[in-house]
């Protein structure tokens, strides 16, 4: 299944959006990457497995399930997450990109591909359903944590 969608995070034209810039937006998908726990319901804890110049290997440990993903990112400009697959996993990925379609508004598109076959049509609405409210809380996250200002 693939799966695609865009939120927004400024909207000139809404002055009830608080307006973020590209780089409070880039430190909360940092946070992200590097402390997911709040990003993630259910993830007990997450332990970095390798980091070099070029990616991210972590495991993440969700009580019954242990996912090991492989990070890497552009600067400011996205950031995808390829899980790998095994016995509690089928993998897949997820791509963020920060879009600037016009001056002073920001974007987020959240691309998955994953491995469930099309077949059933409500369980693919129902998980499209669930990605959403995780990319809403996502940015919900992004935007309380740069209300909050820099993380030490």
């Amino acid at each position: 299944m693939n799966f695609e969608h865009l939120i927004v995070i400024n909207d000139p034209g809404n002055p009830l959006i608080v307006p973020l810039n590209r780089r409070q937006v880039w430190e909360g998908l940092l946070q992200r990457v590097y402390h997911p726990l709040p990003f993630l319901p259910g993830l007990e804890s997450c332990t970095l497995l390798q980091r070099d110049d070029a990616f991210l290997r972590r495991e993440l440990d969700f009580g019954a399930a242990r996912i090991c993903d492989r990070v890497t990112m552009a600067v400011e400009e996205w950031v995808h997450f390829e899980i790998e697959p095994g016995e509690q996993h089928p993998g897949g990925s997820l791509t963020i990109r920060i879009e600037e379609p016009a001056p002073e508004q920001l974007c987020l598109r959240f691309i998955y591909a994953t491995a469930l076959a099309a077949e059933d049509q409500a369980y693919i609405d129902y998980i499209k359903s669930a990605y959403q409210q995780s990319d809403i809380d996502c940015v919900q996250i992004i935007r309380t944590l740069a209300a909050d200002g820099p993380r030490q």
